[in-house]
């Protein structure tokens, strides 16, 4: 006799249970949203301090000073004290290099130099690439150059780190997806959307990217697209180079055609790496399946050398015996593809995330001010690190 194929009393029907699940959690995210943002509140990108400005703006605070005295800062507040926004930054920028009559404040890609595309990626989750990501972006902007993040995870976090939330803000062909599907693409330019922070734009995420990697083998089978999916990506970034100095591309957790779409159209490559035993083995096998894998695209035309691949320690712990060793083992072996310096974890960086923000947006009064300082500084070196390469890459120093 066969047995039922019902279900028993005690067992439990998991697409039912999943379905009930994520819609109870995603209201209640979406309750838990409007608390903290409520609906008619917007993200903002915080004031920095004179120190902070001349350090982005790449001056001495002394020199800082003599500008904004000279009427091209804010206005003082109450106290005397001078704080400035992004905008302030950028036209302190633009009144040097006027000052100077030459493009040195300004640091837009100039005659000759190309759009810097770093693609961020690991294939296991919780170490730190969409932190690196959204932070990486963010600190080029303040910096004063023109990004376009893009958020290529279906899980969309650094989408709502930018205050996009995927499952309310971004609709049907409102990811990249829109444009790069095989069938009826749309312009990537009508995707872009604006952020908070000046110069910083976001082409957003959500569970609908996945639709290329179900589309992608049917394509592949029916012989009917004009571009292979690898070189996709790369081809519509094409269509608003001019526009960017620099793209982030924030890269999903697994090694799919996405992924592969994202390499292509890297200039640069920066892979996160816990540095913990079984993080570091699932890395091994991450590597090999990449190398083996862009073997095959570089056979079919796919591009597979760049500017640059280095790798970034994150989520370290300095006192961690076991961590510093692990560290010490991957700099013996990777050599000069590592980064010099490592994000360290902190938790102003895990309780900056609870509200959605970075560590550049939250307040220092929020934290102790060590805590702060220390997680800031860390960002602050692995992100400049990052940018000395950028810069060598278009010959500047």
């Amino acid at each position: 006799m066969q047995p039922s194929l019902a279900l028993q009393d005690d067992q439990e029907h998991l697409p039912s249970l999943l379905a009930t699940d994520a819609k109870e959690l995603s209201y209640q995210l979406q309750q838990h949203q409007a608390k903290i943002f409520p609906p008619l509140s917007q993200k903002t990108i915080r004031t920095f301090s004179p120190a902070e400005a001349a350090a982005f703006i790449g001056i001495g605070e002394g020199y800082l000073r003599q500008v904004a005295a000279d009427g091209h800062g804010p206005d003082p507040l109450p106290n005397g004290r001078r704080l400035y926004s992004a905008s302030d930054m950028d036209r302190i920028r633009r009144v040097l290099d006027e000052r100077n009559g030459t493009p040195k404040y300004v640091p837009a890609r100039r005659a000759g130099e190309k759009l810097q595309i770093v693609s961020v990626m690991n294939f296991k989750g919780g170490s730190g690439k969409t932190t690196t990501a959204a932070h990486l972006a963010q600190f080029m902007a303040l910096r004063g150059y023109r990004v376009l993040a893009v958020d290529l995870d279906p899980q969309a976090s650094l989408s709502a780190l930018f205050g996009h939330q995927p499952e309310f803000d971004v609709g049907e062909g409102e990811t990249i997806y829109g444009a790069i599907r095989y069938e009826e693409p749309r312009p990537i330019a009508d995707i872009v959307r604006a952020t908070y922070t000046p110069n910083l734009h976001l082409i957003p995420g959500n569970l609908e990217l996945m639709e290329f990697e179900h589309e992608t083998p049917k394509a592949m089978a029916s012989g009917t697209a004009e571009t292979m999916f690898f070189a996709r990506i790369g081809e519509v970034l094409t269509d608003i180079e001019s526009l960017y100095d620099i793209v982030v591309i924030d890269c999903p957790p697994q090694l799919g055609f996405l992924t592969m779409s994202a390499l292509c159209a890297a200039t640069s490559v920066l892979i996160t790496v816990h540095p913990q035993m079984l993080d570091v083995m699932s890395m091994s096998q991450f590597l090999t399946m990449t190398s083996e894998l862009m073997s095959v695209v570089e056979r079919a035309g796919g591009r597979t050398s760049y500017d640059w691949m280095r790798y970034l320690v994150t989520r370290f712990e300095p006192n961690d015996g076991p961590q510093s060793q692990m560290t010490g083992f991957m700099r013996a072996i990777f050599g000069n593809r590592m980064l010099h310096n490592a994000m360290v974890k902190s938790t102003a960086v895990a309780d900056a995330g609870v509200t959605k923000q970075t560590l550049y947006e939250v307040e220092r009064s929020q934290f102790t001010r060590g805590t702060y300082d220390r997680a800031l500084e860390s960002l602050n070196l692995v992100n400049g690190e990052i940018e000395a390469h950028i810069r060598s890459t278009w010959g500047r120093r």
